[in-house]
Parts: structure tokens; C-alpha cells; sequence
């Protein structure tokens, strides 16, 4: 499965493009589209098409990571597209061990929906734009 053109679309929103290379709220040096990686340096500059190539290679990760998973649990597009965005996030290790997944794949979608809101913290500290884009990502989870 892949992320529908609404997950691409929130990821690139609330990642934002950054050509620059800085340091996330939670420290990690990170450039382009929140891309982050042993290439990465603080204040080193980029091109728009590097980080399109480095967003292209990461969502192959993340959709294969997040497919994985999910094993056999009935996924709409947009449940996927969501998921992705939170794993894109938050990394592979924890959406593995996330609520979200775990009522996801019991069937519990209500329950899967409210569990994305419980990561909006970075550094120890709740973040308002993590806030903002789990609300985004739960309701294209619900929709």
C-alpha cells in the first residue's frame, strides 16, 4: 500500500521544506522534509530536488514499515496515509509499540483514532504543532 496523496500532502505540511539543515524540537538534525539520517548536518545547505529524492526514499521505508505492521488488519487508504504520517513522525520503532497500531489491528478504530493524540510530546514538552498535525492525522484516519 502507499500513502494517498492526503498523507503526502500532510506530511509535506507539517514537516514543512527546510533547505538548511537544523535541529528538530527533539534535538535530531534533520533537513528537507523532516528527512533525518547519518548524512545530515546542521546548516548544510540542500537542493529542493535532494529533498524530494530523500521524501520519496523515506516514504518507501515508512509505507513498507507500517505495512509490515499492520499484517492482515483491514486498512483504508486513508487509515494507511495516517499511519504512515505518525510513523513518519515518531519512527518505526515507536508506531511498532503505539496504541494506535495495537487498537488498529484488534479492530478498534475509535480507540486507534484517539490513541494518535497521545504524541504530541517532543523533549518532554507537548508541542502545539504536534497538536495540530495529530488532530489532522486522526481525522484522515476517521475519514
Amino acid at each position: 500500500m502507499k500513502a494517498n496523496p492526503a498523507g503526502l500532502d500532510l506530511i509535506k505540511s507539517f514537516e514543512g521544506l527546510k533547505l538548511i539543515g537544523y535541529r528538530c524540537p527533539a534535538g535530531i538534525p534533520t533537513v528537507g522534509y523532516g528527512h533525518t539520517g547519518p548524512e545530515v548536518r546542521v546548516g548544510r545547505r540542500i537542493t529542493e530536488e535532494q529533498a524530494d529524492a530523500y521524501l520519496v526514499n523515506d516514504l518507501t521505508r515508512f509505507e513498507r514499515g507500517v505495512t509490515d505492521a499492520i499484517g492482515t488488519a483491514p486498512t483504508t487508504e486513508n487509515q494507511f496515509s495516517a499511519m504512515v504520517s505518525l510513523a513518519f513522525n515518531i519512527g518505526l520503532g515507536a508506531f511498532g509499540r503505539s496504541s494506535v497500531l495495537r487498537h488498529h489491528r484488534a479492530g478498534n478504530r475509535l480507540r486507534a483514532a484517539a490513541s494518535f493524540l497521545l504524541w504530541v510530546k517532543a523533549a518532554g514538552r507537548t508541542l502545539k504543532g504536534l497538536v495540530r498535525r495529530r488532530n489532522a492525522e486522526r481525522k484522515l484516519y476517521l475519514s
